[in-house]
């Protein structure tokens, strides 16, 4: 009898299955067989993988899994999602798309990614820290590499669609869960029960921290200032969708947007609603539908949370001081940042964070700065360049932007994209920070295939230019 793949599949699972039910407890074998028919499932439908990153990513960031190595969920979802798309692309089963020569923004970024050998070897040898540094630097590789994953798995409008959805379901059920929380516990350390049941990594040093924060609200992105981050990207989305669309999907973008402009209050984020006003009003310049009224809610629920809650006025009366704690250490930051420049030229790698162990320097809060502290000034450059690239592919034509159904997407992820490079003026978590950039970088990929699909004059056109070039160089090399 022939043995076909599907008959091989199910006997091997079968095995797995009974081994599992031998040896381990009923909770973990449980637990084993679910997330063992949720991997075949993930390595049949390669886009089911990567709403499932989605969600998680979005609800429970930092979750953590133990695969011989210690590792988020999120991040070995999107490693076997990966897997999916290497086996699909053996089996012949997906699509054809772009060669990647015609995409110049995935082209640039994928000569950051080859550069950051470099550092990663200079930092190996240099730094002297316990550790290699490899697992952190092909962890960040994975996180950029969700571009890659979107031009393959999200050529279709409909898919795109579906995984902004899932961004927004996440992001609506990351927020309830939040700001419920905060609501009974008026502190940060509430969430550290919840935590602990998603399986957080370090948990006490975690804990100790939502405690020091006090008044600010918590979420399961563990920081105030990355929670402010987080909705910096996504409320300019959930809001582009909310108004641009009727039902149930106005509800959700809308309940986003709402609840995500709360979060970011109570957050007490500096970074997060500097860029959000800056691009609510960049919006409101190109004459977008209702971003006028959107900032006027937005001042009266400022009004409203500041009258109801005492502890959020003392914050905001200091939040932009000179004499706040928080600005005192991004002004040292900035004073010492041009010594580690001089001691780490070709930056310090992926053995460490900044600041160096052992010395006296200090951390960089500066999305841009803090690539030249990791990867040198030459991968800084590169960044800037791929930030550049993006903006000539995604940027809006010139005039007044009509709002609609079809070009929401499009108009909300490259708000959402802006919004996080201003906020990299405050902070640096869209630049090394995993999950979270493998978020921006999704919204960067999502943004691009919409950009090439409503403005695809413009990409003939920057590709024939290309051509002339090419073929000249072609005609010196003979």
């Amino acid at each position: 009898m022939r043995l076909s793949l599907g008959n091989l599949t199910a006997i091997v699972a079968g095995l797995v299955f009974g081994a599992a039910l031998l040896l381990l407890s009923p909770l973990k074998a449980a637990a084993a067989i679910v997330a063992l028919a949720a991997a075949v499932t993930v390595l049949r439908f390669p886009l089911w993988g990567l709403l499932l990153f989605v969600l998680v990513a979005t609800f429970a960031p930092y979750s953590t899994v133990n695969l011989g190595i210690r590792t988020t969920v999120s991040e070995a979802i999107l490693a076997l999602t990966w897997a999916a798309v290497m086996w699909q692309l053996f089996l012949s089963r997906l699509p054809a798309v772009t060669p990647l020569r015609e995409r110049s923004t995935e082209q640039m970024l994928l000569w950051l990614m080859l550069f950051t050998v470099v550092p990663f070897v200079v930092g190996k040898v240099t730094i002297n820290a316990q550790g290699s540094g490899l697992s952190s630097w092909l962890r960040w590789l994975l996180n950029l590499s969700i571009v890659f994953l979107a031009g393959r798995l999200l050529t279709d409008p409909k898919h795109r669609e579906t995984v902004v959805v899932a961004l927004l379901l996440g992001t609506l059920a990351m927020l309830v869960m939040s700001i419920a929380v905060f609501i009974r516990y008026r502190s940060a350390s509430g969430m550290g029960p919840i935590l602990t049941l998603f399986n957080y990594g370090n948990l006490d040093t975690l804990k100790f921290g939502l405690e020091a924060l006090s008044s600010r609200m918590g979420s399961p992105w563990m920081h105030p200032n990355a929670t402010g981050g987080i909705m910096a990207l996504l409320l300019p989305l959930a809001f582009c969708y909310g108004v641009a669309n009727q039902g149930w999907r106005r509800g959700l973008g809308l309940s986003v947007a709402v609840l995500g402009a709360a979060a970011v209050l109570l957050a007490s984020s500096r970074g997060a609603m500097l860029s959000l006003a800056a691009v609510l009003f960049w919006m409101s310049l190109r004459k977008v539908p209702y971003t006028g009224r959107m900032i006027m809610v937005g001042a009266a629920l400022v009004v409203l949370l500041v009258l109801s809650y005492p502890p959020l006025q003392e914050r905001l009366a200091t939040i932009f001081s000179t004499q706040n704690a928080s600005t005192q250490v991004r002004f040292d930051e900035y004073r010492l940042f041009p010594e580690a420049v001089a001691r780490y030229p070709l930056g310090i790698g992926f053995k460490v964070d900044p600041p160096v162990p052992g010395t006296q320097l200090m951390g960089i809060s500066n999305l841009w700065l803090n690539f030249m502290y990791k990867v040198g000034l030459i991968g800084m450059l590169l960044y800037i360049a791929v930030t550049w690239r993006w903006w000539r592919e995604a940027r809006p034509e010139k005039g007044p932007i009509v709002l609609t159904r079809d070009n929401a997407i499009w108009l909300g992820s490259t708000g959402g994209i802006l919004a996080a490079l201003v906020s990299g003026l405050f902070d640096h978590y869209f630049s090394f920070a995993v999950v979270m950039i493998g978020l921006f970088w999704l919204l960067v990929g999502i943004n691009l295939l919409e950009a090439r699909r409503l403005f695809p004059n413009r990409h003939k056109q920057h590709h024939q230019a290309q051509r002339p070039t090419l073929s000249a160089n072609r005609s010196n090399a003979w």
